[in-house]
């Protein structure tokens, strides 16, 4: 099995480098290009045995597995560049979200798949959001959700809520460290404690979290009650954020929607453009 990755941005390289750590796939069984090749230069530097595609088409003739890793602009161009090369036998997996499925089989005569990532598998955890399309077989659905077991937790999701599945999965570490990022910083101006004491206490504070939701048998709800008392400093602390903090989450998510329904509408006139 080899692997094939046109694109090594932000979240390509984090998707090979988790790959590499977890075992799932050795240097050698990875071929990636990218736009800005010396991106891939460093990657093969760092992991030798890595093979530098010089272009998207050898990425595709050389894999049975290829990851489509690109901004929503520039895909309908690198699936021109590709659509001759694929065989109905490779496995095309997409992690853009505003590209459908439907845009992707009707272009492609392969295997497709979207999988949206987030920054969290670099560390080998958190989701990854599979959407399947209609061409993956049961063991085929199998088979690569077992892969993405080797760096994250697959779940399936319906395509219809690929937005609000990210919000939680892929933006929610972002937004998670904005909000811990503005508690370190209050805490630092109210008390004097410095930013590196701080910043350790409030990351050891959310890994344990993270740990009780998963794994310890809480739900959000549950470990606000446990860790609250009535009448004492949490209850209190919790009265202001509920306070301040109203309806803010859902303003969050009409602005990401809104911005993914101009995406998608943008995706959608690229591949119904007549050529």
């Amino acid at each position: 099995m080899k692997a094939g990755f046109i694109g090594t941005g932000s979240m390509g390289s984090i998707l090979i480098e988790a790959f590499i750590h977890s075992g799932a796939f050795n240097p050698e069984q990875i071929i990636a290009g990218n736009r800005t090749i010396h991106k891939v230069e460093m990657l093969a530097e760092r992991y030798p045995g890595l093979q530098v595609a010089r272009s998207n088409k050898e990425v595709v003739q050389e894999s049975d597995l290829i990851f489509l890793c690109v901004k929503p602009s520039e895909f309908k161009k690198v699936i021109d560049e590709i659509k001759e090369d694929v065989l109905p036998s490779q496995f095309v997996v997409s992690i853009t979200s505003p590209v459908l499925i439907k845009h992707l089989e009707g272009l492609l005569p392969a295997k497709i798949s979207k999988v949206i990532p987030s920054i969290t598998n670099y560390v080998l955890s958190g989701a990854t959001l599979c959407i399947h399309g209609n061409r993956m077989q049961p063991e085929d659905k199998e088979w690569l959700e077992n892969l993405f077991a080797h760096i994250s937790s697959p779940i399936s999701v319906s395509e219809n809520y690929t937005r609000i599945s990210s919000d939680l999965s892929s933006c929610g570490p972002a937004f998670l460290a904005n909000f811990l990022q503005s508690f370190i910083d209050a805490a630092v101006e109210a008390t004097g404690i410095s930013n590196e004491e701080a910043t350790l206490l409030a990351s050891e504070m959310t890994l344990g979290t993270g740990k009780l939701l998963t794994t310890g048998g809480f739900n959000p709800i549950s470990l606000q009650k446990r860790v609250s008392v009535p009448g004492g400093i949490t209850e209190e602390g919790l009265r202001i954020l509920e306070e301040e903090l109203a309806g803010v989450f859902s303003r969050v998510i009409i602005a990401t929607h809104a911005k993914y329904e101009e995406d998608l509408e943008k995706a959608e006139h690229r591949f119904t453009l007549k050529q």
